[in-house]
């Protein structure tokens, strides 16, 4: 089974986090290869791949980073086929989540602006290719991320944003009527999206969350 209980593998990153690979991550890498095409683009299809988990581990390594600069222990950081997430180990103050939320975002922008600079200086060819696939694929995860609905990073800031300037309740149940209103136009949006630029996520907004956060319940 695929479970986060039975990781594929396990490792020590930076800064000393535990870093557990879970075996769904098989069947991302077995999608990109299926859906690529010829055997000619094999390497085009696996150095994507790799540059995309790669992100994804930067971006909850900057989760990480946001907790470990407070003085918040991290669990671990889990990569999976859906993603990856960051477990700090006991509960942390708005004011901290803030800047640990923003932390992943922030690390996948920073990576376009590299990759950005870095473009006029390839040789062309692969190296081209995938220092500009790099760069648009990180500023892709940066803004998916900040669309405010639950659980992406957006979701978290925009409810933390509002706290500052309003109750946690009050702040709650905004955040739910937005992220509820994402939640309903995002299958048609999908849709639209799969029929005139080919784009397909495989991510789809929980409305019961959404709808128990407006409740309050």
């Amino acid at each position: 089974m695929f479970s986060e209980a039975n990781p594929l593998f396990e490792f020590r990153g930076p800064f000393g986090v535990p870093v557990q690979v879970n075996p769904s991550i098989v069947l991302l890498v077995l999608l990109f290869v299926a859906i690529g095409g010829s055997a000619d683009m094999m390497a085009f299809d696996l150095l994507f791949v790799a540059m995309l988990i790669g992100s994804i581990f930067l971006h909850e390594l900057g989760h990480a980073w946001g907790c470990l600069i407070q003085g918040v222990p991290v669990r671990r950081i889990v990569l999976h086929g859906g993603g990856g997430f960051c477990e700090h180990r006991h509960a942390v103050t708005a004011e901290q989540d803030e800047l640990i939320v923003a932390m992943g975002p922030i690390v996948n922008l920073t990576i376009w602006a590299v990759a950005g600079l870095m473009l006029p200086y390839t040789s062309g060819g692969m190296v081209t290719w995938a220092v500009a696939t790099l760069g648009w694929m990180n500023l892709f995860l940066a803004v998916f991320n900040l669309i405010p609905v639950m659980p992406l990073d957006g979701g978290k800031l925009f409810q933390l944003l509002l706290m500052r300037f309003t109750t946690a309740s009050l702040a709650t149940r905004i955040s739910g009527a937005v992220g509820l209103v994402i939640a309903i136009l995002w299958i048609p949006a999908m849709v639209l999206s799969y029929m005139y630029v080919g784009l397909v996520l495989f991510f789809i907004p929980a409305i019961a969350l959404h709808w128990q956060m407006l409740r309050q319940a």
